[in-house]
C-alpha cells in the first residue's frame, strides 16, 4: 500500500489537530511561571486528573489513526514512515497538547510497542490495542535493587506451575505503578543458562494477589516512583510475552524505545533554553559577556539536540526497532537538562535556595533536583556511552567475566 505524500498528509494532520486542541498562545500571552519539573510532583488527585486529560487526547489520536505511526499495519499501527512521524511532531508542537506523564509514555511508547512486536495475535488485539489507546495503563517492571545498569543480573524468579507462572521478587524505580493496570515484567525462568538467555517477559496485572506497591519519596517531595514487591504472584501463561527465554530480546527492544522516547519525547521535561534566556533577562544579566557566552553555548547544544532528533527520526526505517542511535539522543537529552540547570543556578546564585517571591526563580529547584534522575532513566549515561562506543564506533567491548550459567555466578 502506497504511503500518503508527507506534505498533503501534513495539511490533514493540521486540520485534525485544530479540531481537538487549542493553538499554542502567542509568546506575549504566555504565563511567566513555567512548569520546570523534570518529573511530576503532584498530589494523587491532581495526577489522576492529568492522566484523564492525557488519555482523552491519546484516545482521540488513536481513533483518528495517528497513533503508532511507524508500526506496521499488521501489528496494529499506521505503517507510515519516520518522515511522517517528524511531520506529525512538527504540527503537534503548534498546539497545546496535554502535558504527558511517564506512565502515559511507558504505556504507549514502550509496553504497547513491545506487545505489538512480540505478542500473539490475541495479545495484540486484547492488550496492545488497549495500551495504544490508553484504555489500559502499563508500567515497566525491569529494574531491581541489585540489577540496575546490569539488568541481565535480575533475580526476580518465575517458575511454571501448570498453565500458570508463580513470580517472586522485587522491582524498583517503577514510574506510575500506583495507577497502572499492568506491568511489563522481566523474570528469570532458567538459572542454568547464561544470564541473558534465562529471562522471560510477562504482563502482570497490578491488582493480582501478592503484588504490593510502595511509593518512594523523592528529594523534590513527590512520590512518582515506586518499589514493587511480588510474593507468589500467579500469572497465566497466556500473559507471557514472547517465548520462554526471549525476555532479553524483548527488554532490548523496549529499552531502545525508551531511549528514543527519553531523547525525543513531546512532553516538556524541566526548563528549556527560552526559560533560561527569560531568567537572564529578568535578572538583568544579558549584558554580561560571560553570561552571553554561557547562553550561546546552551543555545547551540539545544539546537544540535533538536537537529539530531530530527535526523534520527528521518533516517529510521519505518516500523523498525530503534538502534544505538537512540542512545545518542537520550544522552544528549540528559546532558542538556544538566547544563540547563547549571546555567540557571549560576544566574541566580543564592536565590535558587529560597523562595523570594520572584516569579520563575525558586521554581528552578524542581529542575535541579530532577535532572540527576534523568541521567539514570532509560539506562545510565555510562551505559549509553558503552552502547555508542561498541555499536556505533565499533570499539572493543568491555571485558566480560559473567559468561557462566547464572546459577554459577557469585552472589546467586
Amino acid at each position: 500500500m502506497s504511503q500518503p505524500d508527507p506534505d498533503a498528509w501534513r495539511r490533514q494532520v493540521r486540520q485534525w489537530l485544530a479540531t481537538v486542541l487549542e493553538p499554542v498562545p502567542a509568546p506575549e500571552s504566555t504565563a511567566q511561571a513555567a512548569d520546570l519539573a523534570v518529573f511530576h510532583n503532584l498530589p494523587e488527585d491532581e495526577e489522576r486528573l492529568l492522566l484523564d486529560r492525557c488519555r482523552a487526547y491519546q484516545r482521540a489520536r488513536f481513533d483518528a489513526g495517528y497513533q503508532a505511526l511507524t508500526l506496521p499495519e499488521d501489528k496494529g499501527g499506521a505503517g507510515l514512515s519516520a518522515a511522517h512521524v517528524a511531520v506529525f511532531a512538527q504540527e503537534e508542537s503548534a498546539f497545546e497538547v496535554p502535558p504527558s506523564t511517564e506512565l502515559i509514555s511507558v504505556t504507549v511508547r514502550l509496553v504497547a510497542m513491545a506487545v505489538s512486536l512480540f505478542g500473539t495475535d490475541e495479545q495484540r488485539h486484547g492488550h496492545a490495542r488497549a495500551f495504544l489507546r490508553t484504555d489500559l495503563l502499563a508500567c515497566q517492571l525491569f529494574s531491581e535493587p541489585g540489577a540496575g545498569s546490569d539488568l541481565a543480573a535480575l533475580r526476580t524468579r518465575a517458575r511454571q506451575d501448570g498453565d500458570e507462572w508463580v513470580i517472586d521478587g522485587q522491582k524498583v524505580w517503577t514510574s506510575g505503578a500506583q495507577f497502572a493496570d499492568y506491568g511489563l515484567l522481566l523474570a528469570r525462568t532458567d538459572p542454568d543458562v547464561v544470564k541473558q538467555a534465562g529471562i522471560t517477559a510477562f504482563l502482570v496485572p497490578m491488582n493480582a494477589p501478592g503484588v504490593e506497591v510502595r511509593p518512594i519519596r523523592q528529594m523534590s517531595g513527590g512520590a512518582s516512583f515506586n518499589e514493587v514487591f511480588l510474593s507468589g504472584v500467579r500469572v497465566p501463561d497466556r500473559l507471557r510475552i514472547g517465548r520462554p527465554g526471549q525476555g532479553w530480546e524483548v527488554a532490548n527492544a523496549t529499552l531502545a524505545f525508551e531511549r528514543t522516547a527519553s531523547g525525543s519525547g513531546n512532553r516538556r521535561k524541566g526548563g528549556t533554553f527560552p526559560d533560561v534566556l527569560a531568567l537572564a533577562r529578568s535578572l538583568g544579566r544579558t549584558g554580561d559577556p560571560l553570561v552571553r557566552q554561557r547562553l550561546a553555548d546552551l543555545y547551540v547544544r539545544a539546537a544540535l539536540r533538536a537537529a539530531t532528533v530530527d535526523r534520527v527520526a528521518r533516517t529510521s526505517a519505518a516500523g523498525g526497532r530503534p538502534g544505538p542511535e537512540a542512545s545518542l539522543t537520550k544522552l544528549m537529552a540528559s546532558e542538556l537538562l544538566t547544563r540547563t540547570g547549571q546555567v540557571a543556578a549560576e544566574l541566580m546564585g543564592a536565590r535558587i535556595s529560597a523562595d523570594t517571591g520572584e516569579p520563575g526563580t525558586f521554581a528552578w529547584t524542581q529542575h535541579l533536583l530532577g535532572a540527576p534522575g534523568y541521567r539514570l532513566a532509560g539506562g545510565t549515561d555510562q551505559i549509553q556511552r558503552n552502547l555508542i562506543g561498541e555499536r556505533v564506533l565499533k570499539l572493543p567491548p568491555e571485558p566480560r567475566v559473567d559468561r557462566a550459567p547464572f546459577s554459577q555466578l557469585p552472589g546467586d
